[in-house]
């Protein structure tokens, strides 16, 4: 088949690769029709690149239809259109059972330390081959595909897999109160569907922060009030400027929707570059303690809630070196809520919003479609933000 590998920083190539099979009795194979190409998976491409090894597949945004399944898979046949979380979740553990299927206890990757496993995402969540495919094989397949009516084009659907749960779980994470105000840091696809779900669920003031004009407009056309960063002289004049937008005091809640890729760090910026031509074993300590430590995002969100205020951290940060400002944290009485998204959980409230209606506007949200051979193409553009590159969609 033919797959994204990963060959080095900012280095993808599309390669022949052999086809997945059936290797234990919960697996799944699946054709893919479409996949989608993710923030995080920038983080690969140019951030995490010690965690990477040549050759690996990438991509953890699929829809498709199920080729073959194994024994002990009940509830999915072949030839049905199947959306795949991009975390790996048995459905059955003590943390499955608490909704908290990012930590799921099967397929936790324990000797680094991690969480549940998740597609096309370095060794760190255990190396499993991704979705930017022809073909995926889908560990725990008696969970973790979501049955999707047959019809609509993949643009309705093709979003559960991961930008619609992560930006339904920052938003619920938030705790905006009724005809309350948020501030969205980071106007990607995680940031832009936060500002349709939190508009959605009537939140009153719903603000974006960016400095791309294209994603700006497209909050914009939302309904969104946006403020552009290249306006502001710093970080305390846009922190004035929504205060006084929220009552002098600052939004209800701000959902960082940013993470690693935020502008403003220098010192973690050089990291990051050094770590990648280190050897491997000194790249990964240093990427761990300080190579994707670029905290401005996070350092706004905390100075611009209102105290007693939520801060929901959607964006993928890494490292442990940069500290945070805990007095302040502490005597603004912050709340702070984080973590990836629980797939399956959020399913029940968002499938039924995925109709002709169309209230979150899934249908238009991708912003290209190409071929997965066009790949190395969608990967620069979209980690230049050039070509109003905001949601690309590969069709194998």
């Amino acid at each position: 088949m033919r797959a994204v590998t990963w060959q080095g920083k900012r280095d993808v190539r599309v390669e022949t690769v052999p086809d997945p099979e059936i290797e234990e009795p919960t697996d799944a194979v699946i054709r893919v029709t479409s996949s989608g190409l993710c923030g995080s998976d920038l983080h690969v491409y140019e951030v995490l690149t010690p965690f990477m090894t040549p050759g690996d597949i990438i991509g953890h945004e699929p829809i498709g239809v199920v080729e073959e399944t194994g024994s002990e898979v009940t509830g999915l046949k072949t030839g049905d259109r199947v959306v795949v979380p991009f975390q790996i979740a048995c459905g059955h553990c003590w943390m499955c059972a608490a909704g908290l299927t990012t930590q799921c206890e099967t397929t936790q990757v324990a000797d680094a330390g991690m969480g549940a496993a998740l597609f096309g995402y370095t060794r760190l969540y255990g190396g499993v081959p991704g979705a930017q495919a022809e073909y995926l094989r889908v560990p725990q397949a008696q969970f973790g595909p979501i049955k999707v009516p047959e019809g609509p084009p993949d643009d309705r659907y093709i979003y559960l897999s991961d930008v619609l749960p992560t930006a339904w779980q920052a938003v619920q994470y938030a705790d905006i109160p009724p005809g309350g105000s948020v501030a969205v840091l980071g106007l990607g696809p995680i940031g832009d569907m936060c500002c349709r779900v939190a508009r959605l669920q009537q939140a009153e003031v719903v603000i974006g922060v960016d400095l791309v004009t294209d994603r700006l407009r497209r909050a914009r056309e939302q309904g969104v009030e946006t403020y552009d960063l290249r306006r502001f002289d710093g970080r305390k004049d846009l922190v004035e400027a929504i205060r006084d937008r929220t009552g002098g005091r600052g939004p209800d809640a701000v959902i960082d929707a940013v993470g690693t890729e935020a502008h403003g760090s220098p010192v973690g910026r050089t990291a990051q570059q050094v770590s990648s031509v280190l050897p491997r074993a000194w790249a990964s300590r240093l990427a761990e303690k300080a190579g994707a430590d670029r905290l401005a995002a996070l350092l706004t969100a905390i100075e611009l809630v209102r105290r007693g205020g939520t801060v929901s951290l959607s964006g993928v940060y890494g490292g442990m070196a940069s500290p945070l400002p805990l007095m302040t944290m502490f005597d603004k009485q912050i709340q702070l809520r984080m973590g990836q998204a629980n797939v399956r959980p959020w399913v029940d409230d968002i499938l039924p919003l995925l109709t002709d209606e169309d209230p979150l506007g899934v249908d238009g949200f991708a912003s290209h479609r190409l071929s997965l051979d066009e790949a190395p193409h969608a990967y620069e553009i979209f980690q230049r933000k050039e070509e109003e590159a905001v949601k690309i969609l590969f069709q194998p």
